[in-house]
Protein backbone atom coordinates (compact mmCIF):
# COMPACT_ATOMS: atom_id res chain seq x y z
CA UNK A 1 0.00 0.00 0.00
CA UNK A 2 2.79 2.44 0.89
CA UNK A 3 4.59 1.75 -2.40
CA UNK A 4 1.54 2.69 -4.40
CA UNK A 5 1.17 5.96 -2.49
CA UNK A 6 4.81 6.88 -3.02
CA UNK A 7 4.75 6.06 -6.72
CA UNK A 8 1.79 8.39 -7.19
CA UNK A 9 3.92 11.32 -5.98
CA UNK A 10 6.65 10.92 -8.60
CA UNK A 11 6.42 13.44 -11.43
CA UNK A 12 6.18 11.80 -14.84
CA UNK A 13 8.91 13.07 -17.10
CA UNK A 14 9.18 12.72 -20.85
CA UNK A 15 12.04 10.74 -22.39
CA UNK A 16 15.43 12.32 -23.06
CA UNK A 17 17.26 12.03 -26.39
CA UNK A 18 21.00 11.52 -25.81
CA UNK A 19 23.94 11.47 -28.25
CA UNK A 20 27.54 10.91 -27.12
CA UNK A 21 30.95 10.95 -28.82
CA UNK A 22 34.26 9.57 -27.56
CA UNK A 23 37.23 7.35 -28.39
CA UNK A 24 37.02 5.26 -25.21
CA UNK A 25 37.47 2.04 -27.20
CA UNK A 26 40.94 3.30 -28.23
CA UNK A 27 41.90 5.44 -25.23
CA UNK A 28 39.83 4.53 -22.14
CA UNK A 29 38.64 7.43 -20.01
CA UNK A 30 40.23 7.19 -16.58
CA UNK A 31 38.18 9.18 -14.06
CA UNK A 32 40.05 11.82 -12.07
CA UNK A 33 39.44 15.22 -10.56
CA UNK A 34 37.16 17.51 -12.55
CA UNK A 35 36.21 21.16 -12.63
CA UNK A 36 32.76 22.02 -13.97
CA UNK A 37 32.36 25.26 -15.91
CA UNK A 38 29.31 26.70 -17.59
CA UNK A 39 29.56 28.57 -20.86
CA UNK A 40 27.48 31.41 -19.46
CA UNK A 41 26.58 34.42 -21.55
CA UNK A 42 23.76 35.58 -19.26
CA UNK A 43 24.83 36.10 -15.63
CA UNK A 44 21.18 36.66 -14.71
CA UNK A 45 20.63 32.91 -14.98
CA UNK A 46 23.35 31.96 -12.49
CA UNK A 47 20.84 30.41 -10.03
CA UNK A 48 19.51 28.17 -12.79
CA UNK A 49 23.07 27.19 -13.67
CA UNK A 50 23.70 26.20 -10.04
CA UNK A 51 21.08 23.44 -10.49
CA UNK A 52 22.91 22.14 -13.56
CA UNK A 53 26.33 22.34 -11.84
CA UNK A 54 24.99 20.27 -8.93
CA UNK A 55 23.30 17.69 -11.19
CA UNK A 56 26.40 17.28 -13.36
CA UNK A 57 28.71 16.96 -10.35
CA UNK A 58 26.41 14.34 -8.80
CA UNK A 59 26.47 12.23 -11.98
CA UNK A 60 30.22 12.66 -12.55
CA UNK A 61 30.88 11.55 -8.96
CA UNK A 62 28.58 8.55 -9.48
CA UNK A 63 30.80 7.36 -12.37
CA UNK A 64 34.06 7.88 -10.47
CA UNK A 65 35.17 11.48 -10.95
CA UNK A 66 35.98 13.69 -7.97
CA UNK A 67 35.37 17.38 -7.53
CA UNK A 68 38.50 19.57 -7.68
CA UNK A 69 38.10 21.65 -4.53
CA UNK A 70 41.46 23.03 -3.41
CA UNK A 71 42.68 24.49 -6.69
CA UNK A 72 40.33 24.06 -9.63
CA UNK A 73 43.26 24.97 -11.91
CA UNK A 74 44.97 21.68 -11.02
CA UNK A 75 42.12 19.29 -11.91
CA UNK A 76 42.71 16.41 -14.31
CA UNK A 77 39.69 17.35 -16.44
CA UNK A 78 37.49 20.33 -17.25
CA UNK A 79 33.81 19.65 -17.96
CA UNK A 80 32.31 22.58 -19.86
CA UNK A 81 28.61 22.69 -20.51
CA UNK A 82 26.15 24.75 -22.48
CA UNK A 83 22.50 25.05 -21.63
CA UNK A 84 19.81 26.18 -24.05
CA UNK A 85 16.11 26.53 -23.32
CA UNK A 86 13.55 27.47 -25.94
CA UNK A 87 9.79 27.56 -26.35
CA UNK A 88 8.32 25.30 -29.02
CA UNK A 89 5.00 26.87 -29.96
CA UNK A 90 2.00 24.53 -30.02
CA UNK A 91 0.70 26.58 -32.97
CA UNK A 92 -2.22 25.54 -35.09
CA UNK A 93 -5.38 27.52 -34.45
CA UNK A 94 -8.49 25.46 -34.07
CA UNK A 95 -12.05 26.40 -33.27
CA UNK A 96 -13.32 25.25 -29.88
CA UNK A 97 -16.85 24.79 -31.34
CA UNK A 98 -17.91 22.31 -34.02
CA UNK A 99 -21.34 21.86 -35.55
CA UNK A 100 -22.68 18.75 -37.26
CA UNK A 101 -25.90 18.23 -39.17
CA UNK A 102 -27.33 14.87 -40.18
CA UNK A 103 -30.46 13.44 -41.66
CA UNK A 104 -31.99 10.09 -42.42
CA UNK A 105 -34.99 8.54 -44.09
CA UNK A 106 -36.34 5.09 -43.59
CA UNK A 107 -39.46 2.94 -43.59
CA UNK A 108 -40.77 4.55 -40.39
CA UNK A 109 -40.21 8.14 -41.38
CA UNK A 110 -37.41 10.60 -41.62
CA UNK A 111 -35.50 12.85 -39.27
CA UNK A 112 -32.97 15.60 -39.10
CA UNK A 113 -30.47 16.06 -36.30
CA UNK A 114 -28.19 18.83 -35.25
CA UNK A 115 -25.19 18.34 -32.98
CA UNK A 116 -22.94 20.90 -31.38
CA UNK A 117 -19.61 19.98 -29.85
CA UNK A 118 -17.70 22.27 -27.56
CA UNK A 119 -14.03 21.63 -26.82
CA UNK A 120 -13.42 22.66 -23.22
CA UNK A 121 -9.80 21.51 -23.10
CA UNK A 122 -8.45 24.91 -24.12
CA UNK A 123 -5.62 25.60 -26.50
CA UNK A 124 -2.68 23.18 -26.60
CA UNK A 125 0.25 24.18 -24.39
CA UNK A 126 3.62 25.24 -25.71
CA UNK A 127 6.59 22.99 -24.97
CA UNK A 128 9.83 23.93 -23.30
CA UNK A 129 12.81 22.37 -25.04
CA UNK A 130 15.94 22.09 -22.89
CA UNK A 131 19.27 21.08 -24.44
CA UNK A 132 22.34 20.28 -22.35
CA UNK A 133 25.74 19.82 -24.04
CA UNK A 134 28.82 18.71 -22.08
CA UNK A 135 32.47 18.37 -23.17
CA UNK A 136 35.03 16.75 -20.91
CA UNK A 137 38.58 17.75 -21.83
CA UNK A 138 41.96 16.77 -20.45
CA UNK A 139 43.27 19.88 -18.69
CA UNK A 140 46.92 19.30 -19.67
CA UNK A 141 46.56 19.10 -23.44
CA UNK A 142 42.99 20.39 -23.95
CA UNK A 143 41.94 17.28 -25.89
CA UNK A 144 38.25 16.47 -25.60
CA UNK A 145 37.91 12.91 -24.29
CA UNK A 146 34.11 12.77 -24.21
CA UNK A 147 31.18 14.88 -25.29
CA UNK A 148 27.46 14.44 -25.14
CA UNK A 149 24.17 16.19 -25.80
CA UNK A 150 20.83 15.57 -24.12
CA UNK A 151 17.47 17.08 -25.02
CA UNK A 152 14.05 17.00 -23.37
CA UNK A 153 10.69 18.47 -24.41
CA UNK A 154 8.12 19.12 -21.69
CA UNK A 155 4.77 20.91 -21.67
CA UNK A 156 5.02 24.43 -20.36
CA UNK A 157 4.05 24.53 -16.69
CA UNK A 158 4.62 20.82 -16.12
CA UNK A 159 7.10 19.66 -13.44
CA UNK A 160 9.48 18.38 -16.13
CA UNK A 161 9.75 21.89 -17.62
CA UNK A 162 11.14 23.27 -14.35
CA UNK A 163 14.92 23.82 -14.35
CA UNK A 164 15.67 21.71 -11.24
CA UNK A 165 13.91 18.58 -12.46
CA UNK A 166 15.15 19.07 -16.03
CA UNK A 167 18.75 19.40 -14.76
CA UNK A 168 18.59 16.12 -12.87
CA UNK A 169 16.86 14.23 -15.67
CA UNK A 170 19.23 15.51 -18.39
CA UNK A 171 22.42 14.85 -16.39
CA UNK A 172 21.27 11.38 -15.35
CA UNK A 173 20.38 10.42 -18.93
CA UNK A 174 23.59 11.90 -20.33
CA UNK A 175 25.90 9.88 -18.08
CA UNK A 176 23.89 6.64 -17.94
CA UNK A 177 26.10 3.70 -18.96
CA UNK A 178 29.11 6.05 -19.27
CA UNK A 179 30.81 6.50 -21.69
CA UNK A 180 27.96 5.08 -23.78
CA UNK A 181 27.93 4.11 -27.43
CA UNK A 182 29.69 6.75 -29.51
CA UNK A 183 27.80 8.41 -32.34
CA UNK A 184 24.43 6.84 -31.56
CA UNK A 185 21.33 8.68 -30.39
CA UNK A 186 19.38 6.85 -27.73
CA UNK A 187 16.12 7.62 -25.93
CA UNK A 188 16.30 7.38 -22.15
CA UNK A 189 13.03 7.10 -20.23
Amino acid sequence: MVGSLVSGCVAMTPPVDVTRFHNAQIAPIVPGSVTIKANITDDGRSIEYASYNAALLRELQRIGFTEARVDAGDSDYVARYTLERAVLSAGGDRSPVSVGVGGSTGSYGSGVGLGIGIDLSGPPKDKIVTDLSVRIANRLDGNVVWEGRASIEAKEGSPASQPGLAASKLAEALFRDFPGESGTTIRVK
